[in-house]
């Protein structure tokens, strides 16, 4: 039996560090991110809904996506992030289940399915177990005004947009503490998978 593992975080907590890691336990994983990116490419149907919904001004010059637009545009307001989210998450939610079960036929021992958002919107009914990469809050906000180039104030509406890394904390099934080195990470993530049986 393929078991399936949610992998989550926040902004800037190290999950892609440990998402990377499984790579090098042989654990495939799909990663919503990739996804979304996928999901709005021009002549996709989420694509046209978000064109329809925002206008042609957030549209590159390539007529792709932008991104930072859109951004700016939903960080701000509630309800346009709600719209936007209602446009895109069936579309990622589909293919990321298309995926996974994909990997269960093909008998892999266990599949990793990353998602930022997994506690928001609700989706750990698509895994058996979850997995939070935590950090603290001023480790967060440090990285991410250092990573992304942001304002104090742009760094927190970014953080704040999510669930806190506390009350993932208090959700998850296991929690990797990213405080320390990636070694020490790696560490905790192969405990973990020995304690579900994995590795």
């Amino acid at each position: 039996m393929t078991f399936a593992i949610g992998l989550t975080g926040s902004i800037a907590s190290g999950k892609s560090t440990v998402s990377l890691m499984f790579d090098d336990l042989n654990i495939p994983v799909i990663d919503a991110d990739k996804i979304a990116r996928e999901v709005v490419l021009p002549g996709e149907k989420a694509y046209q809904d978000i064109v329809q919904a925002f206008g042609k001004e957030i549209l590159r010059k390539d007529r792709t996506l932008d991104r930072k637009k859109l951004g700016e545009i939903v960080f701000t307001s509630e309800e346009k992030r709600t719209k936007l989210n209602n446009l895109i998450h069936p579309a990622i939610r589909k293919r990321m289940i298309e995926k996974r079960d994909g990997y269960i036929e093909a008998k892999e021992k266990a599949v990793v399915l990353d998602i930022p958002l997994l506690f928001e919107n609700k989706l750990t009914s698509f895994v058996d177990k979850t997995i939070v990469v935590y950090v603290d809050e001023e480790v967060q906000l440090n990285r991410l005004m250092a990573r992304d180039q942001y304002t104090e104030e742009e760094a927190k509406n970014r953080i704040n947009s999510q669930l806190s890394l506390n009350e993932k904390v208090k959700m998850a099934d296991a929690v990797i503490d990213n405080n320390g080195t990636k070694r020490e990470s790696f560490q905790q993530l192969e405990k973990i998978l020995r304690d579900w049986n994995i590795l």
